[in-house]
């Protein structure tokens, strides 16, 4: 998989994702300190790995995608996000995801450190799709078929977010394995269009849920 280096423009860009992704962890730890609820930390686990993240993409490149360490530690973002939204809103539905998620990561950490290549390139794609489904769907969906707390007007964006998120996701899942999503998201296209889409998510990830938080 061909690999590139952050240029300055990415450098700013994810400096600007970072700063975002610590700005949502300061307000969902401020939600705990009046809300205790699990959720509030599978969200907090998720914008924390996205915030190491673009820091390990800033001083390592983005040959750091291709190592199983990153590969496996960077699911923990749609995990984290996809649980938090199913133990918030959709708790009759979290069991389920809990148990997909908590398997699908050990199918990843497993298959990547091992080198277990047929394991990797099913579990990889099938995981990403479906927690950015859940993260792209589920805040559209909550207060029609939700049985959570009643989602606040705005929490929509979270939903751009999870829609941004899976196709960056997916694509990089398919760079991972080999092969180009569509034959259109190469590497070359991913990789320039990385760092922007990381910001977009980002910022419509912590618009949507500081609309929730302040409801």
């Amino acid at each position: 998989m061909h690999m590139n280096h952050p240029t300055i423009f990415d450098i700013i860009i994810l400096l600007l994702t970072g700063a975002t992704a610590a700005y949502a962890i300061f307000r969902f730890l401020k939600r705990w300190s009046w809300e205790k609820k699990v959720y509030v930390w599978y969200y907090v686990m998720g914008f924390l790995v996205l915030l190491v993240s673009g820091v390990l993409l800033i001083f390592m490149g983005y040959d750091i995608l291709g190592t199983p360490f990153v590969l496996t530690v960077a699911s923990l973002i749609p995990l984290g996000i996809s649980m938090g939204i199913a133990e918030q809103y959709y708790p009759q539905w979290k069991k389920g995801l809990k148990w997909f998620a908590t398997i699908g990561f050990l199918a990843i950490a497993i298959s990547t450190f091992a080198g277990i290549d047929l394991l990797r390139k099913i579990s990889v794609p099938l995981f990403h799709c479906v927690a950015g489904l859940v993260i792209f769907l589920g805040p559209f969906f909550a207060n029609k078929y939700g049985q959570g707390k009643k989602a606040a007007r705005g929490f929509w964006w979270v939903g751009v977010g999870g829609a941004l998120i899976g196709i960056g996701g997916i694509a990089l899942a398919f760079l991972t394995v080999g092969k180009s999503l569509l034959g259109i998201f190469t590497a070359d296209l991913v990789f320039n269009i990385l760092s922007p889409l990381l910001l977009l998510m980002t910022i419509a990830f912590t618009w949507g849920f500081v609309k929730d938080i302040v409801n």
